[in-house]
């Protein structure tokens, strides 16, 4: 019994033992289990560090740097275009660029969730107040201001001082100090809106230039923009940062232009006045040139247009422009926008047999006044061609001059026909018209959109070819080319290449850049041109010219008149003259084209030769150029100041003075303004208006056209409607230097021009 009990204790132990045994086993393998997948793991880990830190670590440390760096672009100023007097022309002001983080323009509530209901409300407010400041579609904005998919939306550009100082109280007031930004930008402005529209061009509104010179140099006013590199924490405000970088932009170069701004005003306004005047259906351009230099001392063309809002057509009455077509719109804009003196082609007329005429005197093959060389019937056949001339009763049996003075079609068929095709092709390409005057070039700045000329292959050319191209039609040459080829006369026969830059100045240095004078060419000698002014001389002071004299000065000219092609539908006649002053010095060149004149006068001598006579009249005493005149036309006295007397007292001043006064108001009272104002010189029985404090109401009265009226008829005209009268000359008034129609304060003085008719 006592064995059994011990055997069965034994087993018992044993078992237990076992059992122990087996338990302690089991977990030993969990651990070793547990301990392979921790060493797999690990060496997962060591593996995919080293994939991120050698394979990915560089693209990785860029991708940090771009999440944790803010970069932002400054933009340079673009450079300045003058005068040549100093006037800026075109200028970039300081204005900004507002922008949002839609993401950051939200209401949170006291957990920092955002409020739903509250937000929508706030983005409401902020896309109301955006709308009313910056004049803005406010569901556009609002638009704007709710979207979820980017961090950064522009609300407004080129945004000027005084909206942006209302932003920021609204911001104050309203304690928003995130989500909103305001960024230093620059815009494009022009102070004298229209002036010489078609030559500066405008800029987009990156300030990138979109047309014109500012086009053509804008790699040069443009400059380089810069940078600033700083850090951002994760909500993207700015941190302190030691490798904070700044690169400093590269402002634009400044450019002086050879224009002079006042000549310029004085050419567009006469030549606005003579296309409305003559209802010029295309309009017309106007250059004058220093000869000796090249340089362009102004160039218009009409109708022009405001350079602050380009794509606003003024002349264009607003219905009209509604009923076109937005290509129609876009294409008028384009014309409008072009510079026609260098862009468009035209055939020049009788202002071309200049060039004939000199080639004629250089080859020897013709002199100045040798009598009865050529002669005109009124017309020229040319193998069974039929070609009239300007007069077709004839001229008779004329002279070199004669031919010039009387603007002779015939005379020049003949001379066309010694000098020849080739040799007068020649002279055609010495003159410049086969080439690019390349005006614009102040180093690799793009195209300067010139037109290339349009002849005939020499091989073409036929009699009649040769005899339509003497006197200036059937082909198609630029404004400017033409000018060029006159200023090349006026300058003893050298032409010179025009010229639109002065310099070029480095804004961040100071550092300056000439642009130098080029000579082209010896075209014709100064024998030859000396010649040349002297007929063209007597084509003013006696011929067909004569409307372009201006007392004391000696004018050298040209009248051009070419007929319409119809076989071109786009072809429209075209009245021009070419002026060259003094004769004895040439020291500027005029050219005037008007294209598609209307009415009954439609020729050169008539039309245009006025308006230049206006020009020089005033751009000669601008520029210091002495008159030869020792006499006045009439007779006149300066108004005395009568400001702060009694109405009575300036009344009987005045009237001593053999004025005629208009006044409103009792004797006693004191005269506080005058109309014209004092030292005003005029004629006897001009008209003073006076005013005082309570009367002060000023009257306007509509300029009547005077063109056509002798003297007499022309002072009761203006008499009648108490505006006075300035004039040169005798005869019949010609022009006036303020338009018809336009709406004058009385007591305004209209100058006048009167020439003896003249035939064309």
């Amino acid at each position: 019994m006592n064995k059994r009990k011990n055997t069965n204790a034994y087993n018992f132990r044993n078992s237990k033992k076992s059992s122990k045994v087996k338990k302690i086993f089991t977990l030993n393998d969990r651990a070793g289990r547990m301990f392979i997948v921790f060493i797999l793991v690990f060496m997962l880990l060591v593996i995919r560090l080293a994939w991120l830190q050698i394979v990915q670590g560089a693209e990785l440390e860029e991708e940090m740097h771009r999440q944790l760096t803010a970069s932002k672009t400054i933009s340079p100023k673009r450079g300045t275009i003058y005068d040549s007097t100093g006037k800026a022309l075109a200028i970039s002001a300081q204005v900004d660029t507002v922008s949002i983080d839609p993401t950051k323009i939200v209401v949170e509530d006291e957990n920092g969730d955002i409020d739903e209901a509250k937000t929508k409300t706030f983005k409401e407010e902020v896309a109301k107040e955006f709308s009313e400041i910056f004049e803005l579609d406010y569901k556009e904005t609002l638009e704007k201001v709710s979207r979820t998919d980017t961090t950064n939306v522009t609300i407004a550009k080129k945004v000027e001082n005084d909206k942006i100082e209302k932003l920021e109280v609204w911001m104050e007031t309203n304690d928003i100090y995130s989500g909103i930004n305001i960024d230093e930008d620059t815009k494009r402005y022009y102070p004298y809106d229209n002036l010489a529209s078609s030559l500066i061009g405008f800029c987009g509104t990156d300030n990138q230039g979109l047309w014109g010179l500012e086009s053509k140099w804008n790699d040069i006013l443009t400059g380089t923009p810069g940078k600033v590199t700083s850090a951002q924490d994760a909500v993207q405000d700015l941190i302190p940062y030691e490798d904070e970088t700044y690169i400093a932009p590269q402002n634009g170069n400044d450019i002086t232009l050879t224009i002079d701004a006042n000549i310029q005003q004085i050419a567009e306004k006469y030549l606005a006045q003579a296309c409305e005047e003559n209802e010029c259906k295309e309009g017309g351009n106007v250059i004058i040139m220093d000869p000796d230099t090249g340089d362009i001392l102004a160039m218009a063309t009409y109708p022009d247009y405001n350079l602050n809002d380009p794509y606003t057509l003024e002349f264009i009455p607003e219905n009209e422009w509604k009923k076109m077509s937005s290509e129609e719109q876009y294409q008028k804009q384009q014309e409008t926008w072009n510079n026609r003196a260098i862009t468009s082609t035209y055939e020049p007329g009788s202002v071309f047999k200049i060039v004939t005429a000199a080639a004629g005197l250089e080859e020897g093959l013709t002199d100045p006044d040798t009598p009865n060389v050529y002669h005109c019937d009124g017309y020229e056949d040319i193998d069974g061609v039929t070609i009239n001339c300007s007069d077709t009763s004839g001229h008779g049996d004329l002279s070199l001059r004669d031919a010039l003075k009387y603007s002779c079609n015939p005379a020049f068929m003949q001379l066309s026909k010694k000098i020849g095709v080739t040799t007068l092709y020649r002279y055609f390409d010495a003159f410049g018209f086969f080439d690019s005057s390349n005006f614009a070039d102040i180093g690799d700045s793009g195209s300067s959109g010139e037109a290339r000329s349009i002849f005939w292959n020499e091989e073409d050319v036929g009699s009649v070819e040769l005899a339509t191209m003497s006197f200036g039609q059937r082909f198609r040459i630029t404004p400017l080319q033409m000018i060029s080829a006159v200023s090349a006369v006026a300058n003893d026969g050298v032409l010179m290449q025009p010229r639109i830059a002065k310099e070029i100045k480095n804004t961040d240095t100071g550092a300056i850049t000439t642009i130098e004078t080029k000579e082209v060419r010896q075209v014709v000698s100064k024998e030859t041109a000396n010649a040349m002014l002297d007929m063209l001389q007597t084509v003013v002071d006696s011929g067909t010219g004569s409307y372009a004299q201006v007392k004391g000065y000696s004018i050298a000219g040209k009248t051009g008149t070419s007929e319409a092609d119809y076989s071109d539908e786009n072809s429209v006649s075209v009245a021009s003259f070419a002026a060259i002053t003094p004769v004895e010095s040439p020291e500027i060149v005029v050219l005037l084209t008007l294209y598609g004149p209307q009415g009954d006068l439609t020729g050169g001598g008539s039309i245009a030769a006025p308006v230049v006579a206006q020009i020089l009249s005033e751009v000669l005493p601008y520029l210091g150029i002495p008159s030869n005149s020792t006499d006045s036309e009439m007779e006149t006295t300066a108004v005395s100041n009568v400001k702060n007397k009694t109405i009575a007292e300036a009344i009987k001043i005045l009237e001593k003075q053999g004025f005629e006064c208009i006044a409103e108001g009792n004797d006693d009272e004191i005269v506080s303004d005058q109309m014209p104002v004092a030292g005003t010189a005029l004629i006897e029985g001009s008209v003073i208006r006076l005013y005082t404090e309570s009367t002060d109401t000023r009257v306007s009265q509509t300029v009547p056209n005077l063109k056509g009226m002798s003297l007499s008829e022309a002072k009761a005209a203006l008499n009648n409607k108490n505006l006075n009268i300035k004039y040169t000359g005798t005869g019949k008034v010609t022009s006036q230097d303020i338009i018809s129609g336009t709406k004058v304060e009385e007591g305004t003085v209209i100058n006048v021009v009167l020439k003896e008719e003249i035939d064309e």
